[in-house]
């Protein structure tokens, strides 16, 4: 049974940092691609970041590009989300997320995953 818990979200000031993890369990990590979306409050779920299982290759939203870095740690079943100079727009819901998937080979594959966490919520607030 495939398991994702997110958690470091919090209240941050803009241009602050926080360092949100997602702990799996149940899956093999380095089979898996791993995702991270966002929910602000009245939108939609956004696609943020994304990560291969085996080749580890990154992938950013434009407006996460440069400020984001995913990572993943296949021995702790951990990945990462560092989020650096953050705005108020960042703020919301991140939800972390997994499919099975050796390499990312375009993009769009990182847009549909096939197993969820609950989320971690990100306040961006002076």
């Amino acid at each position: 049974q495939v398991q994702l818990v997110e958690s470091g979200g919090g209240l941050v000031q803009p241009g602050g940092s926080l360092r949100l993890s997602c702990a799996t369990s149940g899956v093999t990590l380095e089979y898996y691609a791993m995702g991270w979306f966002r929910q602000a409050p009245g939108k939609e779920r956004e696609w943020v970041s994304c990560i291969s299982g085996g080749d580890r290759k990154t992938y950013y939203s434009d407006s996460v590009k440069g400020r984001f870095t995913v990572s993943r740690d296949n021995v702790k079943n951990t990945v990462y989300l560092q989020m650096n100079s953050l705005k108020s727009e960042d703020k919301g819901v991140y939800y972390c997320a997994a499919k099975p998937l050796w390499t990312v080979r375009n993009v769009a594959e990182c847009y549909t995953m096939n197993y969820w966490g609950k989320g971690t919520l990100v306040t961006v607030s002076a």
